[in-house]
């Protein structure tokens, strides 16, 4: 059933209502563990008996597994008011209801996309899921409508290019994705073959606890390059170091000795499994020169 602006309106404003209290709890949960951790130290300072340190510790822990419920339910209601507001998007897209957004608003929010992108931090044992960081999707995987994703599509010269591209349907009988250029000055359709789909990550790994799902230095992959809408081959240079950071990477560039510009940021969202195409090894169009 569709979801009207009313009932949308209604949703949000339910989960910023959750949202506030969750927050609240969120600070009284931070100040326990504060003063959990000071009477920790105190402890061990005062060389108090054993039982007693460690009943300091299991409620410091009992607090600590509290506080973290209490964040990650607070990043369910934001991802949650975020999916409702797509919902509204692709419902007024397919109405005919376009806003016209100037370029440079239009490439802000494809950095504010990869910014905002939600962080997946594992629990200990807890194994890093398909589009996350590097991880890539199954091969059974069929991207949601409003997914954005990488697609390769043709020109007029019949060279083929990686564009970012919003999935608009999947056409099951036919195995096919029907997406369409982000570009606003471009907004082209494409019926797509999967091999020529890419789903971007839905989620940032976080590096500081799941460093091994991302892309090792020296990896070949296709990278957005800075303010396009194309993707270009790259060689990982830098990784992320925190999960604010970006990924540095060496996109490919003749002009260059060595075949490879200077270090570039590229967020996470948008640094993907490197995938030839038919002609010869180039992503995109090949050398960023043409971006």
């Amino acid at each position: 059933m569709p979801l009207t602006a009313e009932s949308a309106t209604q949703q949000i404003e339910e989960r910023l209502k959750e949202l506030r209290r969750l927050i609240h709890q969120i600070e009284d949960d931070r100040r326990r563990s504060e003063n959990d951790i000071n009477n920790i130290i105190r402890g061990q300072q005062a060389n108090l008996a054993p039982p007693k340190l460690k009943a300091l510790y299991k409620s410091g822990l009992q607090d600590a597994i509290q506080e973290e419920a209490s964040t990650r339910t607070a990043l369910e209601k934001i991802q949650e008011i975020r999916n409702i507001r797509n919902e509204r998007r692709i419902q007024a897209r397919d109405a005919g209801n376009k806003e016209a957004i100037r370029r440079g608003a239009h490439m802000k929010m494809v950095q504010i996309s990869a910014q905002t992108l939600p962080l997946f931090v594992s629990k200990p044992g807890e194994k890093v899921p398909p589009l996350c960081g590097a991880i890539p999707a199954d091969s059974s995987y069929i991207a949601k409508v409003g997914d954005n994703v990488a697609a390769l599509v043709k020109s007029v010269d019949e060279e083929e290019n990686w564009i970012l591209a919003e999935v608009v349907q999947f056409l099951t009988r036919q195995n096919k994705y029907d997406v369409i250029d982000i570009d606003e000055e471009q907004k082209d359709r494409h019926v797509l073959s999967k091999r020529n789909i890419i789903p971007l990550p839905l989620m940032r790994a976080n590096p500081e606890t799941d460093g091994h799902a991302l892309f090792s230095k020296g990896t070949m992959v296709l990278a957005l390059y800075p303010r396009t809408t194309c993707f270009y081959n790259a060689i990982v240079h830098k990784l992320p170091e925190t999960a604010k950071d970006d990924y540095e990477v060496l996109f490919e560039d003749s002009s260059y000795s060595d075949g490879y510009a200077e270090p570039l940021p590229v967020a996470q969202r948008y640094v993907i499994t490197y995938r030839p195409t038919k002609k010869g090894s180039n992503g995109g169009s090949g050398s960023v020169s043409s971006a």
